[in-house]
């Protein structure tokens, strides 16, 4: 039998409070007209504290204002809440064929039980990305010349100079500061080289115990010292002959093992750790280094006689700060990669932080630029990065002394006088102004607002 107008409540409270989902319901505006006892308890808040207010100002990284003003729906979107990515749908409402809001549903059971759930969804997502990767490229290589992000002149450059040197089999060094991507510029250079279908083997020099570093680099023969495999073991020019060797950060080897290197380059042949025997191997060597290898020869710390076998061709990566139209790109880029794989909805830059990180100095460089972008997403709370949302470290740069002024007065005192001059150079026309000035007329809008012109 249906049920009567009688059960209207009992059904409606069944529905709304005694599920295990949070609903949110907004009008046209954005504005909260109902928010149950579950999503209250979960965001801890109350209902008479939210009736009336911007949606924005209640639920992190929300949607619900966007859904009820264009009517599209989104269903089973990712939305990261309190620390948690959980799903969330979000549905436009139509009375009589018109648009009055949105009501918005999030999957809730128990906080602890869905925090165990997110962290393994995460957890296998990067281990489905991980097969993914050694599956496309079984041999090591991951990366390509695509995945290098920049169109300076210095990067094109680079870019034009490794296609027309991977076809050979020439020693190659990369020289560039601490994280300025040279695995990257290794990876792509296997890549395009005949070697493409045979491994790529890296060695980290500075990572590996000096006692060590030998029998790693060319293997040992079963039983050659305490601890070791009654089998043996192959090293990393064992596994990766017919390929291509990595030597990262080669400033840093003893100069013990790069006697057995030159030996290697200059005969073709190595000899494992606990034997006579001598191997031949074929293998390509691409060096990195973010040290002057000229210093440490004078310093008697490298050989000058290896350093010509790794140095046929010489490919100089420049640091970030020297190629600043690079950092836009890079920086937005690298908020896409860092948004896809949190699940949290962080879409873009504030110009405030834009600038910022257009003059600041990178010493990390792109690494740097990396970490502090994936600090920023977790630590904002809405779909734009800000000043306030850089790490720690960061905030003593975005002060700097000028006449007592901070960074973000001095920001905003260039941001004020661009409109102006905009506005005037357009004889009035605002919407030609926000032209000039390359952003959109609701944002332009809004900052005439702000500074009151």
């Amino acid at each position: 039998m249906l049920f009567n107008n009688k059960y209207r409540e009992e059904i409606i409270e069944a529905v709304f409070e005694k599920t295990n989902f949070c609903f949110v319901v907004v009008n046209r505006e954005g504005l909260i007209t109902y928010l149950n006892k579950n999503y209250c308890d979960f965001i801890e808040v109350t209902l008479d504290d939210v009736l009336g207010k911007h949606v924005t100002d209640v639920i992190e990284n929300t949607r619900m204002h966007i859904v009820a003003e264009t009517g599209t729906e989104e269903i089973a979107d990712l939305q990261y809440i309190k620390g948690n990515h959980m799903i969330a749908n979000r549905i436009p409402l139509f009375a009589e064929g018109e648009l009055v809001g949105a009501v918005g549903t999030v999957l809730y059971k128990d906080t602890e039980e869905w925090k165990k759930m997110n962290s393994h969804v995460k957890a296998l997502l990067l281990e489905i990305e991980n097969y993914q990767k050694k599956l496309r490229n079984p041999k090591g290589a991951t990366y390509s010349l695509n995945d290098i992000v920049g169109s300076s002149i210095q990067i094109n450059d680079i870019k034009e100079k490794i296609k027309k040197v991977s076809s050979g089999d020439a020693s190659i060094l990369l020289e560039g500061g601490s994280g300025t991507g040279k695995e990257l510029f290794a990876h792509s250079i296997h890549h395009l080289s005949e070697r493409s279908a045979k491994p790529f083997i890296k060695v980290n020099c500075a990572a590996i115990p000096v006692d060590l570093l030998e029998s790693e680099l060319f293997g040992y023969e079963g039983g050659a010292f305490t601890g070791a495999k009654k089998e043996g073991k192959k090293g990393k020019f064992q596994l990766a002959d017919g390929g291509t060797l990595f030597l990262d950060e080669i400033g840093d080897m003893p100069l013990t093992a790069q006697v057995k290197i030159l030996r290697a380059l200059q005969e073709g042949e190595i000899e494992a750790v606990g034997t006579e025997k001598t191997q031949k191997i074929d293998v390509r060597i691409i060096s990195a280094t973010n040290q002057s290898i000229e210093e440490l020869i004078k310093e008697n710390r490298f050989r000058e006689d290896l350093y010509y076998r790794i140095n046929v061709i010489s490919i100089k990566i420049p640091p970030l700060k020297e190629r600043a139209e690079d950092i836009r790109v890079t920086a937005k880029f690298l908020l896409r990669k860092i948004t896809q794989r949190t699940g949290k909805r962080v879409v873009s830059f504030s110009d405030s932080v834009m600038h910022f990180f257009m003059h600041y100095d990178w010493p990390g460089n792109v690494r740097e630029l990396e970490n502090v972008i994936e600090s920023a997403v977790h630590l904002t709370n809405t779909e734009m990065i800000e000043l306030e949302d850089l790490p720690d470290h960061m905030q003593q740069s975005l002060y700097i002394t000028e006449d007592g002024m901070g960074l973000k007065e001095i920001l905003s005192r260039a941001e004020k006088q661009a409109l102006i001059h905009a506005i005037h150079k357009s004889n009035g026309d605002k919407i030609k102004a926000a032209d000039l000035l390359g952003i959109g007329k609701s944002s332009f809008y809004e900052k005439v607002k702000k500074y009151d012109l």
